[in-house]
C-alpha cells in the first residue's frame, strides 16, 4: 500500500475482523477514556434533511489511541422501503502525521458499538442475576442487542416488541423469543432495550420492575423520545453529560437528572447503584467509533 493510499474496507471486510467479544471491553475503555478527559471530541454536528426528516451527522474524535471522523445518516423512513435507517463512514487518520490510514464501511460498526457499550452498561448496572430481557424494536439494533447482552448475562427469556406486529413476530421466531404487547414484554423484565424509530414515548415507568436496568438506544434528536417522565426519574447514566443535555429528548424534554457518565462508573468514580431502577441513555460517541475501527484496522492489517 502506498503512503497516501488507505485502506477500503466494506462492511463484509468490516465484519470479518470485528467480534463482539473483543468490543465490549474496547467499548468499556474508550467510555473511561471519554470521562477521564482523555478524548477530544465535539458533540455531533447534524444537518437536518426535511423531508423526508433524516439527517446527516458528522463525529470526529481524537482519542488516544486514534483520531478520526464518522459521517453517518439517520432516515427512519428507510425502514418502509426494507433499507437501512442507519448509513455510515469511518476515515481513520495516523494522528502523528495526518496520513490516512483507512475509510471503512460504519454502518455495521454503529451497529455493533452501540450494543456492546450497552452491554458494558448491562454488565455494570443490571443484577447479576438478571433471567427477562425485554426488547422493543426489532430492526438491526434489536439483533445486535441480544447477541451482545448475551454476552454479559445468562438470559432464560427474551421478549419482543415492536409497533409492526409482523416484525416482531418475525424477529421473535430468529431469536427463539415470544412476541408481546409493549406492557406485558416490560412487565417484570431484569433488563430493557429500547431501540425504536419511536419519536414519542413507548415505555411507561410505572411498568418497570423495582430494580430493573433499561439500556435507551432511539430517540436520538432533542424532540425525540423513547421513555416517559416517570421512566426518566430513576437513577440515569450517560454516555456524555455535554451530549444528552443537548441532543437527548428524554433527558431534555423530561427534565431528568443526570446521575453520571457511564464511563466515571466504569471507573470507579462513583458507585453504580446497581440495585435500584436505573437508565442509560446512549446517543453514540465517535470515541466508540474510532475504537471500534481501530480494533478493524489493526486486525485486517495483521
Amino acid at each position: 500500500m502506498k503512503r497516501n493510499d488507505p485502506s477500503h474496507l466494506d462492511e463484509e471486510q468490516v465484519r470479518k475482523h470485528l467480534s463482539m467479544a473483543e468490543l465490549i471491553p474496547a467499548m468499556e475503555k474508550a467510555l473511561i477514556d471519554f470521562s477521564r478527559g482523555k478524548v477530544t471530541q465535539p458533540v455531533r454536528s447534524v444537518i437536518s434533511v426535511d423531508p423526508p426528516g433524516g439527517f446527516l451527522g458528522l463525529m470526529p474524535a481524537l482519542t488516544p489511541d486514534g483520531l478520526g471522523l464518522k459521517a453517518v445518516t439517520f432516515y427512519p423512513s428507510n425502514a418502509e422501503r426494507g433499507i437501512p435507517t442507519h448509513m455510515a463512514t469511518i476515515f481513520l487518520v495516523d494522528p502523528e502525521t495526518g496520513t490516512p490510514l483507512a475509510v471503512m464501511d460504519g454502518r455495521l460498526i454503529t451497529e455493533m458499538r452501540t450494543a456492546a457499550v450497552s452491554a458494558a452498561a448491562t454488565k455494570l448496572l443490571a443484577s447479576p442475576n438478571a433471567k427477562v430481557l425485554a426488547i422493543l424494536g426489532s430492526g438491526v439494533q434489536a439483533h445486535s442487542h441480544v447477541e451482545a447482552l448475551r454476552l454479559v448475562r445468562n438470559f432464560e427469556e427474551i421478549r419482543v416488541w415492536s409497533p409492526t406486529k409482523e416484525h416482531a413476530e418475525r424477529f421473535a421466531k430468529e431469536i427463539g423469543a415470544t412476541a408481546t404487547s409493549v406492557e406485558q414484554a416490560i412487565s417484570g423484565a431484569d433488563v430493557i432495550v429500547t431501540a425504536t424509530n419511536s419519536k414519542t414515548s413507548v415505555l411507561k415507568g410505572l411498568w418497570l420492575k423495582p430494580g430493573c436496568h433499561v439500556n435507551a438506544v432511539g430517540a436520538c434528536r432533542p424532540d425525540w423520545r423513547e421513555l416517559d417522565d416517570e421512566a426518566m426519574s430513576n437513577v440515569v447514566f450517560v454516555d456524555s453529560r455535554e451530549g444528552a443535555m443537548k441532543e437527548s429528548g428524554d433527558v431534555i424534554l423530561s427534565g431528568a437528572k443526570i446521575y453520571a457518565e457511564l464511563g466515571e462508573a466504569l471507573a470507579g468514580k462513583v458507585p453504580p447503584r446497581a440495585t435500584e431502577t436505573t437508565i442509560f441513555k446512549s446517543l453514540g460517541m465517535a470515541v466508540e467509533d474510532i475504537a471500534a475501527a481501530l480494533l478493524v484496522y489493526r486486525s485486517a492489517k495483521n
